[in-house]
């Protein structure tokens, strides 16, 4: 992905290829955004509604949960807390890319952490251990500003589509976002703590898929962070 990537010289070099890099995840994105918007309409949420969760929360998973949980009538604590947990994981990444962060300024850190998304961060942890590579923050905007105004776009795709067309929820659009995971998970699993990592997870997500609230997921994260671990201790212990 951006592995290859040119070493840009200047800042809005570096903000436009954090932008180019991200394309590709972009459009698995789309249809993503466009089925949230399609849902969203459908479980009740007003057209201001349906983009006030794009704009202010800009989290795709927890929006399609908060949505599913808004139209069962469910309060506002219980969708609070749902979607904090499905959102842990971003806790993770932030602990990755906390090494190359130490010295980032409040101004940078907050706007960076609120867009910080799953293909972004599959973006920049490839660029930031890279040696020498300027104006890394610039490249970060780049990926993270491109990804904000994609997930805008097709939100308000969905929208319409949802208030004038019938049956768009039924075509299947959301497998395009099982296709963006698989393209940002595989080029990372590089070492053999990683693949044990992924697979551990894998399966255990697939045990845990009926667990209340995605709960699964936050269990099969922890389960496959535990076994990369081992692994990776072992590993290390036979070197």
């Amino acid at each position: 992905m951006s592995e290859n990537v040119i070493i840009p010289a200047t800042r809005q070099s570096a903000f436009i290829n954090g932008m180019r890099d991200t394309v590709p995840l972009m459009v698995g994105a789309g249809p993503f955004g466009t089925i949230f918007g399609v849902t969203a309409i459908a479980a009740g949420l007003s057209p201001a509604g349906v983009m006030g969760f794009s704009v202010f929360v800009f989290a795709g998973s927890a929006q399609f949960i908060a949505a599913k949980l808004f139209a069962d009538g469910l309060g506002i604590a219980l969708i609070i807390l749902t979607t904090f947990i499905v959102n842990l994981r971003h806790a993770l990444y932030s602990a990755s890319l906390g090494p190359y962060m130490k010295d980032v300024s409040q101004k940078w850190m907050l706007p960076l952490a609120f867009w910080l998304t799953d293909e972004t961060y599959a973006i920049v942890i490839n660029y930031y251990p890279q040696k020498d590579a300027p104006h890394p923050r610039w490249y970060h905007l780049g990926s993270s500003v491109a990804m904000y105004l994609n997930w805008q776009l097709w939100t308000v795709i969905g929208l319409v589509a949802g208030t004038q067309l019938s049956g768009i929820e039924n075509l299947g659009l959301e497998f395009a976002l099982v296709v963006t995971f698989i393209g940002i998970v595989v080029p990372l699993l590089k070492t053999r703590p990683m693949i044990v990592c992924a697979i551990v997870a894998g399966i255990v997500a697939l045990f845990a898929r009926d667990v209340p609230n995605n709960g699964g997921l936050m269990i099969a994260s922890l389960v496959g962070i535990i076994a990369g671990i081992v692994a990776e201790s072992l590993q290390e212990a036979d070197a």
